[in-house]
């Protein structure tokens, strides 16, 4: 059962694993692996950009970190909890309570305001409306969107439509912020400006994984775990890449990856 609040689990000692995969791999039918016997640790107050070309296992790492796939083979615990022992609710709940998603194309209502997209991101977590509208002024701020509240997505340029995202993703306090391709839609100067707040976001405290095709973006990051057809090839937190060689506090990488 998915039972403390995100108040409750950031009082968790500093460092603590927010994501443990084990052995994971991925097959879809007809046998093709998109990953194949990954491990990986992500620790609170990390930064990570995870990295590879088209096809290397990216997208179905995020889906599984976030408990929107379910491995073939392995374990994963996500906040603490082992997500094989969790009814389809309890997933529903560990999703709400605990990971923020942003992906390249927006995914914002055309018709709400940028306050109501954002408020409705925390529809799904039980918080009453005025609250949720308050915490959603909050997260719009925090993005530097305070003067853009009553604006609709096409009243607004891409990288502001991405900061709505993201102020939506982030409005729940959530343990793990989730970034799939974050500046792909983005010319370069509004990337830069997403990657700026991300920046941000993790020097205030937030646990952020960013998936990107983009090695600049990759190079510039605390972090780095480097994918090859659905296998960790790379993982700066182990540059070694020896299994008698332990990575820092919080973070590894399992050989038999590379």
């Amino acid at each position: 059962m998915i039972a403390e609040t995100n108040g409750t689990a950031r009082a968790g000692r500093a460092g603590a694993a927010v994501v443990e995969l084990t052995g994971v791999t991925k097959r879809y039918p007809g046998g093709v692996a998109a990953l194949e016997d990954v491990d990986l640790t992500i620790a609170r107050g990390e930064l990570v950009a995870i990295v590879g070309p088209s096809g290397s296992g990216k997208s179905t790492l995020l889906h599984i970190v976030g408990t929107l796939d379910l491995p073939s083979e392995g374990a994963v615990r996500i906040a603490g909890h082992d997500v094989a022992a969790l009814a389809d609710r309890e997933l529903a709940a560990l999703r709400a309570r605990h990971l923020g998603f942003v992906f390249q194309s927006f995914h914002l209502s055309p018709g709400l305001s940028a306050l109501d997209n954002v408020a409705e991101g925390l529809l799904y977590a039980g918080i009453p409306r005025g609250e949720r509208r308050r915490r959603a002024a909050e997260a719009l701020e925090r993005v530097g969107l305070a003067d853009r509240v009553t604006h609709r997505p096409h009243e607004l340029s891409g990288g502001q439509r991405q900061r709505v995202a993201i102020a939506r993703a982030v409005a729940g306090d959530p343990l793990l912020l989730l970034a799939d391709e974050p500046t792909g839609a983005l010319d370069t100067a509004s990337g830069e400006a997403v990657v700026s707040l991300l920046r941000d976001l993790h020097a205030e405290g937030s646990t952020i994984a960013v998936i990107t095709h983009d090695p600049e973006i990759a190079a510039s990051f605390p972090r780095r775990v480097r994918l090859r057809d659905g296998r960790v090839v790379e993982d700066t937190a182990n540059p070694a890449g020896r299994p008698d060689q332990a990575a820092p506090a919080g973070n590894s990488v399992r050989e038999g990856a590379a």
